[in-house]
């Protein structure tokens, strides 16, 4: 299938590792102009070994004013922004009885404003040339309370409704916004989610890793490449009229209909 990604300039958050990375990967192999983002310049760089051709920027993105020179950085250096795919920022996993205000408010930053804080120049950007995609891999903890992701995953809806809101706001521009919510994948962060797992029910890592995936229909994780593939997808034109939706991609874990 010709998904038309030639030539496009695409921003990755969160791009130097996990599904990040594959999504950066992916859109690469289309032909696509990649800038990726990280807080470690050295995560950075030992992603553009991966990455030939891509321009990798560090910067904090829970910062307002670091989020907009990094836009601005990005554009200088790779031209207007076509597509945005957010990965960036992850809330730490906490059992509840440790939780604090404290953590609340850092979840809101990692997650929510990590993603808003670029969100918002670039979508006004796009608006103004009439056409842009925007993707923002989220996590289905907004939709399914779990007791040691409470922060992220209010964070997480916080997310999927300016998602949602976005899209109807910014459709008339031609402009789309689209949600992702990825299920448990083979990706750092899910390793440190089971080591809170574990602490809280008093069991062995290796234990809460089997106990999870025994929950997952499929009986494995997703892959970081998985989830980038439908990114790659929503991407592009071939997607055209998708827009205002959150997709799960969580291996039929939660088979409800919302």
């Amino acid at each position: 299938m010709q998904l038309d990604l030639g030539g496009k300039m695409v921003l990755v958050t969160g791009g130097s590792k996990g599904i990040g990375l594959a999504c950066a990967q992916s859109l690469l192999s289309e032909g696509s102009k990649v800038v990726i983002c990280s807080r470690s310049q050295a995560n950075i760089d030992r992603a553009l070994t991966a990455l030939p051709g891509a321009v990798g920027l560090a910067a904090n993105l829970t910062s307002e004013q670091e989020a907009l020179a990094f836009v601005d950085k990005a554009e200088a250096a790779a031209g207007p922004i076509d597509i945005l795919i957010n990965c960036a920022g992850a809330a730490r996993r906490t059992p509840p009885q440790n939780l604090s205000p404290a953590h609340w408010r850092a979840a809101m930053d990692a997650k929510y404003f990590s993603y808003i804080n670029v969100i918002d120049p670039v979508v006004k950007r796009m608006a103004a040339r009439r056409s842009g995609v925007i993707v923002n891999v989220i996590g289905g903890g907004g939709k399914v309370a779990s007791p040691i992701h409470l922060p992220g995953g209010a964070a997480n809806s916080a997310l999927m409704l300016a998602t949602v809101g976005l899209a109807n706001a910014y459709a008339p521009s031609g402009v789309r916004v689209i949600g992702i919510n990825p299920g448990n994948t083979e990706t750092e962060r899910v390793t440190e989610g089971l080591k809170a797992e574990a602490a809280l029910h008093g069991i062995s890592e290796q234990n809460a890793l089997e106990k999870m995936v025994q929950r997952i229909p499929f009986g494995r994780m997703a892959t970081p490449e998985e989830i980038a593939n439908v990114v790659t997808f929503l991407s592009s034109s071939k997607a055209s009229y998708v827009t205002g939706v959150i997709i799960g991609m969580d291996g039929a874990s939660n088979p409800v209909v919302i």
